[in-house]
């Protein structure tokens, strides 16, 4: 959207006051959407949104201004608006010079257009069929696509210039069953940074069976029993566990304050020693995957906890600087208007050695949570709160009746010290997960084996 002179023109501006460091992230973003309601195509849109963002980094602040009017003037307004945040009078003429970085895609860097507006319809209307012919008691679907293609052009005053190009596609059905005053749902929703050619794969059926299938099972679900008792996680979604108990308390800027419960910590135990967590930015067309993060930071592997032992943060390139270390690809943004955080990209946990049938059959007491309908946590303490999407309760080693209205209380910190069994059949989940963080929202992944954890609060509406 701009060329190189331009990029280096900005820097230099935005260091004419002083200042530590200085970036310059320009995006380009087409999307395209659908959604469809009682068998109707309800709202349809494309979109474009582009701009450039300008920040300077002095100390522990960072001055920042954006503009999404692309003329040289505004541009340069913008760079000397984020330049205030240094007061050196004296700096005199700085001139930064950039180089173009090559950039390994882990996505289709040939996808450039989007697909023509019948086959969206199609794959809704394909999973609309199929979700309602999956039982006479689905009585409602609603059935959304999204599409974009994201272009990042990231010039930093160390002399970095690169170019990411970044497909998404998510593709979600939400299914609801109803059997006299009793109803349930189930929603599933999947994709990548892929293209729609994604679905010839992971058809619009199959997704749509998945939600029809967890939505009768909520529709025949007992209420979930309260108290404590033993929980099993499933493999996949589950790993919207270690995403909100564990994850969030790992980025780099809660630990830099303080405010997490494993700042200061790294060396130390703080799970249980089956408990090992990677966070990856460079697995190939990943949700969360990155070939450079929104600082132009190649996205990489990242051992978070090794058997128990805490081994390292999630870093950005501001708060790795303040902690005396280097960025590991996790500075990321919702768009060009705001400031990159230390953020997640893709959180799982390898496998272990249990089957999944010697851990069911080793619990006596307690629910399975198969996937989580999301959850949340207080940084400071630890504190979380999850909801079950499909839960089931275990009784005598066996799974019996699935529950309904379960939710799950604990400390991360805590459960990860009582996990007690981990299962050999760990993967991605390869779902619609979106992080929100300091009002930004960012595309993740999340991933584990099943694992089981010795006891946990679980909340209900039977206390029989």
């Amino acid at each position: 959207m701009l060329d190189l002179q331009m990029f280096e023109r900005l820097l230099s501006i935005a260091l004419a006051r002083g200042g530590d460091y200085a970036d310059i992230f320009c995006e380009r973003r087409r999307s395209t959407s659908f959604r469809l309601q009682d068998g109707r195509i309800h709202e349809s849109g494309f979109g474009i949104t582009q701009g450039v963002g300008v920040r300077v980094i002095v100390g522990q602040s960072a001055g920042y201004a954006h503009s999404d009017d692309l003329s040289s003037d505004a541009l340069e307004r913008a760079a000397k608006i984020a330049s205030l945040i240094a007061h050196e009078k004296n700096a005199g003429s700085v001139s930064v010079r950039v180089k173009q970085q090559a950039v390994t895609p882990l996505y289709d860097p040939n996808r450039n257009t989007h697909a023509h507006s019948s086959e969206y319809v199609s794959l809704l209307a394909r999973a609309d069929v199929a979700a309602r012919a999956f039982d006479a008691r689905i009585v409602a679907v609603n059935v959304t696509l999204s599409d974009e293609l994201q272009d990042v052009w990231i010039a930093a005053s160390d002399g970095r210039f690169v170019h990411d190009h970044r497909p998404l596609v998510t593709l979600g059905v939400q299914a609801v069953s109803k059997s006299g005053n009793e109803r349930g749902s189930g929603y599933v929703g999947d994709g990548g940074r892929t293209s729609i050619a994604f679905y010839g794969g992971r058809t619009p059926e199959s997704i749509a069976h998945e939600a029809a299938r967890i939505a009768m099972t909520n529709l025949e679900a007992i209420p979930a029993p309260a108290g404590e008792m033993e929980m099993v996680v499933g493999s996949g979604g589950g790993g919207v566990l270690l995403h909100e108990a564990v994850g969030h308390g790992l980025e780099s800027d809660f630990n830099r304050q303080g405010v997490s419960l494993y700042s200061g910590r790294v060396g130390e135990r703080v799970a249980s020693e089956l408990v090992t967590i990677f966070d990856d930015g460079n697995l190939p067309d990943e949700r969360g995957s990155l070939s450079v993060d929104d600082e132009g930071t190649p996205g990489s592997h990242n051992v978070l906890v090794e058997r128990g032992i805490l081994r390292g943060y999630m870093q950005d390139h501001l708060n790795a600087t303040l902690m005396g270390t280097t960025s590991n690809g996790h500075g990321r943004r919702q768009s060009f208007r705001v400031l990159p955080q230390p953020r997640m990209c893709n959180t799982y946990m390898p496998d272990g050695e249990a089957t999944v049938e010697e851990i069911i059959a080793s619990t006596k007491r307690g629910i399975y949570a198969k996937s989580f309908a999301g959850g949340q946590v207080e940084i400071s303490r630890g504190d979380f709160v999850f909801m079950v999407a499909e839960g089931y309760l275990i009784e005598d080693g066996k799974v019996t009746a699935p529950v309904r209205n379960a939710t799950i209380v604990g400390n991360g910190p805590d459960v990860m010290t009582k996990v007690v069994a981990v299962g050999n059949d760990g993967c991605l989940a390869n779902r619609h997960y979106t992080c929100g963080k300091g009002g930004q929202y960012v595309p993740v992944g999340v991933g584990m084996p099943t694992v089981k954890i010795s006891t946990v609060t679980v909340g209900g509406s039977n206390v029989g």
